[in-house]
């Protein structure tokens, strides 16, 4: 029976503003930075293009059927329909898009692959985003003042810095200052380009599709690597998607149709028609626009726009982090929740740090936001493209969408994304390379993980005993004393006997009176309710199995889902409970069924674990742990 994407309720008038508002300030703030460089880009000397009026009135029909085709249609009007429990991004279109995970043996399916390199190609986006963004607003200075070239690059990390070290304080204050700051960035932008346009209203011919045939007709091979720089127009087009859930459908398409792509557009159509009057303005179309006496609050608006649209990245490599530690990609990580009321706003140490290391890095290498644009598109193409491969399966497996209906939309948005991909392919040497590294080494650091854990749950099994036939022989014998009290042993397996309570029995011999066998199961939507939280299994008296779901967008928390076991006759005392758990020390070992390399990449990942105690927030005083030595 075919699933149909549910039609959500819009929210009433007061609530539509707000969250419009917010959206404003998060989701946009990456494809609204994207006018500061997008047509000085496309003009680069690299490409060797000449400044004539029909390249210009080319490129900007090239960036309006870009941002109509891919964004409008694509994302807003086709991809937002598949909402997987309230939640977007790519993750949660990969649970949509197949019910089954990895196997048994940690191996993945082609389509699952494929979906964990699309985020991993978020992962280079992350890094790249920031930079650039940041980079480019601050090189304002150069158009101010020619002399202030040399201290680009310290002000860009000094910003950057800054905008990493209050992460931990949580955006619930600063938030609320991105939606009215992005409302004036999106108006100034427009105005800016409304006052030029009127000197050269012919510009407006450019949306004729027409210009952007003709572009390629007289430019050939030149006019195909112009699109690698086109792609920066909608580079930010994912994050609608991306932050569905943050916001609803509804908000995010009002500001796009009512705000955001009106006031682009009109400042892309204004840089072009100060091109046409003035081709010199090619080295910054975006500033030039600007009157001599504004330019330097535009620099500091830039600013703004530009750690806005780092900040909603950011935001997203926490949240994609966190969906990857639920799944079991990852490993446990450190997850602080910044806010009281929304769930969504987290905070990762380690992910905060080691993405400004990364950023800084990339910014110190390349210099510029030119060179830094090189390497930009590469990651953004690949991720719109698995996207859209996603999407079509959603949209025939879950909507019962005919396969012609499919490869008809695929075409349509294939033949545009793939060819943007295929130019920035070009740049692959000349920076492009840097966020399939990234990728590539995200992949490869998830699929290890799930690989390990996999072949290390076999080699716990092999050791471990069939839990029904414990239970038949210890439920009644008065073979093993029972003490008072209970005992929670967490397992991952829920038919074998965890290697924590065996190790018990063999150094105390002794068990408690009630004795509760935990698993925790994340399954493949973004939020279990409450009331399906937990399943209670009696197996013999003072025996139970207790299994606590999450999903992955939500936080583990054992002694609260333990409250919730008082519904099924069974009270817990947190402070009156013992919880044992295992803890392994791994020894790699040449073996079929990993790769040597791989088993010693393991392993070090591991250590780095937040422990199971920290991670499932069970009272540090009340646990046992019980090490074992496991050959991988």
């Amino acid at each position: 029976m075919s699933e149909t994407p549910l039609k959500a309720a819009a929210p009433d008038t007061g609530k539509l503003a707000a969250l419009t508002l917010g959206a404003l300030g998060v989701v946009y703030g990456d494809i609204g930075t994207s006018p500061l460089y997008t047509l000085r880009e496309c003009f680069s000397p690299d490409h060797g293009l000449a400044l004539t009026p029909e390249n210009i009135m080319g490129i900007m029909s090239l960036v309006f059927w870009a941002l109509v085709i891919i964004v409008t249609v694509k994302y807003v009007l086709f991809v937002m329909r598949a909402d997987n429990k309230g939640e977007g991004g790519i993750l949660a279109l990969l649970a949509l898009a197949t019910s089954s995970r990895p196997d048994a043996s940690g191996r993945l399916s082609g389509l699952m692959a494929m979906g964990l390199f699309g985020a991993a190609l978020f992962y280079g986006d992350g890094m790249i985003t920031p930079a650039v963004s940041v980079l480019g607003a601050v090189e304002g200075l150069e158009v101010a003042e020619p002399a202030l070239e040399s201290i680009v690059v310290p002000v860009t990390v000094c910003i950057l810095i800054a905008l990493f070290a209050i992460q931990s304080r949580g955006t619930d204050k600063v938030g609320k200052l991105f939606g009215p700051i992005m409302v004036v960035w999106f108006v100034t932008l427009g105005i800016l380009g409304l006052i030029e346009l009127v000197q050269q209203p012919r510009v407006l011919m450019a949306l004729n599709p027409a210009y952007g045939v003709a572009f390629f007709q007289n430019n050939g091979w030149v006019g195909f690597l112009v699109l690698g720089a086109v792609v920066l127009a909608v580079t930010g087009g994912e994050a609608l998607y991306a932050d569905m859930g943050h916001f609803g459908r509804h908000p995010i398409k009002v500001a796009w149709l009512t705000v955001v792509l009106p006031s682009l557009l009109l400042n892309y159509l204004g840089q072009c028609a100060l091109l046409l009057s003035d081709p010199e303005a090619v080295r910054s179309p975006f500033y030039l626009l600007v009157p001599e006496w504004g330019l330097y609050p535009m620099i500091l608006l830039s600013t703004c726009a530009a750690v806005i649209a780092s900040q909603a990245v950011i935001s997203g490599v926490f949240s994609l982090t966190r969906q990857a530690v639920q799944l079991g990609l990852c490993p446990r990580l450190d997850i602080r929740h910044t806010s009281s009321e929304e769930g969504g706003q987290i905070y990762i140490p380690r992910a905060n740090w080691g993405l400004l290391i990364a950023i800084i890095g990339l910014v110190v290498w390349f210099g510029s936001s030119s060179r830094l644009a090189t390497a930009y598109g590469i990651a953004v193409t690949g991720d719109m493209c698995i996207t859209t491969v996603l999407a079509l399966v959603v949209a025939h497996r879950r909507w019962g969408w005919s396969v012609p209906v499919c490869i008809t939309l695929g075409a349509l948005f294939l033949s545009v994304e793939l060819s943007l991909f295929a130019a920035n392919a070009v740049k692959i040497p000349h920076g492009g390379w840097v966020p399939l590294a990234i990728a590539a080494a995200a992949l490869g650091l998830m699929s290890t993980w799930r690989r390990g854990r996999a072949v290390l749950a076999h080699r716990l099994a092999e050791e471990s005993l069939p839990l029904d036939s414990f239970i038949k022989r210890h439920a009644k014998s008065g073979e093993i004393q029972r003490v008072k009290g209970t005992a929670v042993f967490m397992t991952s397996g829920a038919d074998t006997v965890p290697m924590a309570l065996l190790h018990n029995l063999k150094h105390n011999q002794v068990m408690h009176e009630r004795i509760v066998f935990l698993t925790v199961v994340v399954e493949d939507v973004p939020r279990v309710p409450a009331k399906d939280r937990v399943l209670l299994e009696g197996l013999a008296e003072g025996f139970y199995r207790l299994t606590v779901r999450y999903g992955f967008s939500q936080e583990p928390n054992i002694p609260k889902a333990l409250r919730l076991c008082k519904a099924f006759g069974l009270e817990f005392d947190v402070m009156t409970t013992s919880f044992f758990l295992g803890r392994e020390t791994l020894i790699p070992r040449i073996n079929p069924h990993m790769a040597l390399w791989r088993e010693k990449l393991f392993v070090v990942m591991s250590r780095t674990a937040v422990s199971a105690t920290d991670f499932f927030k069970i009272p540090p005083n009340r646990v046992v742990e019980l090490g074992t030595q496991v050959q991988l």
